[in-house]
């Protein structure tokens, strides 16, 4: 399992509701689904934090998922409103960013699946881990001292159901 960076934790929520379609003949959420729920929740926080994928490709970064856990606790269903808490650490000069995640139906505390996505940025010219853009670093700045100014117990959310 990769070491968790020692930097600033940021949060956020995102909501998706089940579709028929990702549910399996057992009428249960398909496991892989999961992933692709992370992948939707990091993005959405990047593009909130105002750091959406594309830009930061286009500045010629990529950021390769590098490591992936996942453990299933209790089963999502079809037509459940599911809310994905997001947080995610990043240390000045690091190469790589960690994201916990954890999924809950929106009107519960109870954890459905939980994991960890570790991702590293990369040039893209050169193929190399590189470290975290200064933009990058900024924006998560920017984005703690908001939150310290904030009650810390009340993350972000985005209320775009997918």
């Amino acid at each position: 399992m990769s070491e968790r960076p020692e930097g600033r934790k940021l949060s956020y929520v995102h909501e998706h509701r089940v579709r028929y379609r990702e549910c399996d003949p057992m009428g249960v959420v398909y496991h892989t689904h999961y992933m692709d729920w992370f992948e939707e929740a990091r993005t959405e926080a990047l593009r909130e934090m105002g750091l959406p994928y594309r830009e930061l490709e286009d500045s010629g970064v990529m950021m390769p998922v590098v490591e992936a856990h996942l453990r299933y606790h209790r089963p999502a269903y079809y037509d459940d409103l599911l809310h994905i808490h997001t947080s995610f650490s990043l240390s000045p000069g690091a190469a790589r960013v960690v994201f916990d995640y954890s999924v809950r139906r929106h009107d519960a505390d109870t954890d459905l699946v939980t994991g960890t996505v570790t991702l590293c940025f990369v040039d893209t010219e050169r193929g190399r881990p590189v470290r975290a853009p200064e933009r990058v670093l900024a924006v998560v700045e920017l984005e703690s001292a908001a939150d310290r100014m904030q009650d810390s117990t009340s993350p972000r959310n985005s209320t775009r159901p997918t």
